[in-house]
């Protein structure tokens, strides 16, 4: 298991709504039926050893997750852990 981890984002202090892969959050969780931080959790350990796409397909076929939202999660699990 990697050593880093990615955590959800505050919401905005002004009270706007979040913006880029952070706005599907709530809807991620409503759909799924779990906490956003268990799948970056989960992705996150999946990046260790599988590439994007890979870890898209593998939440659309193993989670049944809609492609928008598989990617929005890679890419921001991805993102943070370039930082």
């Amino acid at each position: 298991m990697t050593a880093h981890r990615v955590t959800v984002p505050e919401p905005p202090a002004d009270g706007s709504k979040p913006k880029g892969p952070a706005s599907y959050f709530p809807s991620i969780e409503r759909t799924y039926g779990r906490p956003v931080q268990d799948w970056l959790d989960l992705i996150t350990e999946q990046l260790d050893d599988h590439r994007h796409m890979e870890v898209v397909t593998w939440l659309k076929t193993e989670h049944g997750f809609g492609h928008g939202h598989a990617n929005a999660l890679v890419g921001y699990v991805r993102r943070a852990l370039a930082d």
